[in-house]
């Protein structure tokens, strides 16, 4: 354990004499928003796989991000954990941290997109072992979301110190993950035998409604914070894009599950549901789609004003690529259900657009981490003044 003497005196990444030093600073300010790079990569190649134009290699592209996807969170997972065994009471501080604890939302949506790649990519590699692994670690994944959007909430009852001028989108984070489950639960069904796919289904749909239906409080609130207290600060300036996230993951899961939903009820003596399970899953996704049409609108906005004014790069740029990915894989769902040629040419052109953002704040964030920069742990500034993390924080 680094006790608390030690602690202060642990050198900052600029005054880090050798490679152990270095290492261990890096460590000890590992914080669960690098999972966000891990929901970013994992939802380009997601949905660089939906392109709707045929280009050849590009499938080879997108399972060669899966799989460097794969190495990333089991990086990152490596690099949590010893943060945590290196001292437990210096890195519980997290729970009571406003902004950061949100960020345990994103390993669990970072595993989600693992999972959906098991599907779209292990199959073809490892035939039924691949489904095995995705439906293991499924109910992992559902397991974290819920606790993610049970505990956190809870924490912020009773623990954090928030109130609506310093309210952020980020409060979508951990409430999220149980609808990205939901869809990722939808994806799994098919290759399931009927019995558990009518559970997972069931299941499913439950998830859904214990995320987005609180995400849709939040995002009142969150437009009432923004009319009262006009933008947060340059540092969150990423954060508005977080809004689109619940909306286009709501909008896919109802169509995916809706899919499955006629064979899979009639199965179960339940043929009327499905029906109105699929015919609800179009028109439901359809009105979160232009929901998250007005929200993706007022992102765009919101970053050229920024932009205009400062907007210093940091992981929260991550949040400019998940959301994109999950609303771009919403809208070619819905094109493929309903055949409309609008939302086929606006899924096309999001999927091009997330590449190119990809791509930047890929590069930016490697420089940044080969450099020390982003790792920035906010919670030990109040525990020792670190006048490095506090400045960065």
């Amino acid at each position: 354990m680094i006790d608390r003497a030690s602690a202060m005196a642990q050198p900052t990444i600029g005054e880090a004499s050798g490679t152990g030093d270095a290492a261990l600073w890096r460590l000890r300010n590992f914080t669960p928003n690098w999972f966000a790079v891990t929901m970013g990569t994992g939802g380009l190649a997601l949905a660089l796989n939906q392109f709707p134009l045929v280009i050849p290699g590009l499938h080879e592209i997108a399972r060669s991000l899966w799989l460097a996807n794969i190495a990333l969170f089991v990086l990152f997972s490596a690099a949590y954990g010893a943060r945590w065994l290196l001292d437990f009471n210096e890195a519980k501080r997290i729970f009571r941290h406003p902004v950061m604890s949100m960020f345990f939302g994103t390993i669990p949506m970072g595993l989600a997109t693992i999972i959906n790649g098991f599907l779209a990519f292990g199959i073809p590699l490892w035939g039924a072992a691949a489904i095995s692994i995705a439906t293991t670690l499924w109910w992992v994944d559902v397991a974290m979301a819920v606790a993610c959007g049970t505990l956190i909430p809870f924490l912020m009852f009773t623990r954090q110190d928030h109130s609506l001028e310093k309210m952020t989108a980020v409060w979508l984070l951990p409430i999220v993950a149980s609808e990205v489950a939901a869809a990722s639960g939808g994806l799994l069904v098919p290759h399931l035998a009927s019995g558990d796919a009518f559970t997972v289904e069931i299941l499913s749909y439950a998830l859904w409604a214990y995320s987005v239906l609180p995400a849709l409080g939040i995002l009142v609130l969150l437009l009432l914070r923004l009319v009262l207290h006009r933008l947060p600060t340059s540092d969150m300036a990423a954060s508005g894009w977080l809004a689109l996230g619940p909306l286009g993951t709501g909008a896919f899961a109802l169509v995916v599950l809706g899919n499955n939903a006629p064979a899979l009820f009639a199965a179960h003596g339940l043929a009327a549901v499905g029906d109105v399970a699929f015919g609800a899953g179009i028109l439901g996704a359809v009105l979160l789609w232009g929901y998250g049409a007005w929200w993706l609108i007022l992102a765009v906005l919101k970053t050229a004003q920024y932009i205009r004014e400062e907007m210093p790069f940091n992981l929260g740029w991550w949040a400019l690529t998940f959301p994109i990915a999950v609303y771009a894989l919403a809208t070619l769902a819905l094109a493929r259900a309903t055949g409309f040629a609008f939302f086929t040419v606006t899924g096309g052109v999001l999927v091009a657009a997330l590449t190119v953002l990809w791509l930047i704040v890929a590069a930016r964030t490697a420089r940044g981490a080969w450099q020390g920069r982003l790792f920035v742990s906010p919670c030990l500034a109040a525990a020792y003044g670190d006048p490095v993390i506090k400045a960065a924080a």
